[in-house]
């Protein structure tokens, strides 16, 4: 007798149309769903990311927003043939599509000239180590110039014609000059010396002698 009772309320119309009525609203909500989401990402929307690599940087930012686009400085650097605030480098690059509000990230030339410190390297290291450590720390490398000294040891540093000192900030783009000695130059300059001195005795005996004439 239950099990009869039972049979009937599980397959009455009402439990039918509450079945409908949960597949329609499901039904429903995933429309609503997907409809949400297809306005969210702009599914299928797109707009090609223009060339703005050499514009100044209030240009290119005017050209993406033209297109709802936003562009981002995120790094610099430093081109002596470029004006500053030049855009040198953009991601993405031009011809790639993206959504619109996308972020477009730029490199721009700065204004100043980035600079170095000195390192740690006049009488403390040879013209190769001092080559090598400059090198690595990005500083240009100018004519060498020799001085009296001990031979292949790095006596000074120059920037400008200027000597510098460790520590000192120089622009990254002037080349530095290492003063190294040279014992050939100081044996020229040690026979000079006896050259003139034994020239010099010479002429003392023949102007004694002369005053003893006179």
């Amino acid at each position: 007798m239950a099990w009869e009772g039972f049979k009937k309320k599980l397959f009455s119309p009402v439990v039918y149309w509450n079945l409908i009525a949960m597949v329609l609203v499901g039904i429903a909500l995933c429309i609503g769903l997907w409809m949400w989401m297809t306005g969210y990402t702009m599914h299928g929307e797109s707009v090609e990311v223009p060339e703005v690599k050499g514009m100044m940087l209030s240009d290119a930012e005017y050209e993406l927003e033209k297109l709802e686009l936003l562009a981002v400085v995120v790094d610099s650097a430093y081109v002596r043939q470029q004006p500053a605030g030049i855009v040198l480098e953009q991601t993405p690059g031009v011809g790639n599509r993206v959504k619109s509000g996308r972020e477009i990230y730029l490199t721009i030339n700065q204004k100043q000239t980035p600079t170095n410190t000195i390192p740690d390297i006049a009488g403390n290291c040879s013209r190769r180590e001092a080559e090598a450590r400059l090198r690595s720390l990005g500083f240009k490398i100018g004519p060498i110039e020799f001085v009296p000294g001990d031979p292949d040891w790095v006596i000074a540093l120059k920037v400008n014609g200027r000597e510098v000192y460790t520590g000192e900030r120089v622009p990254c783009d002037a080349p530095v000059v290492i003063v190294v000695g040279n014992s050939d130059i100081s044996n020229t300059e040690d026979d000079f010396d006896v050259l003139w001195g034994d020239s010099l005795g010479d002429n003392s005996d023949v102007m004694d002698g002369y005053e003893e004439e006179l």
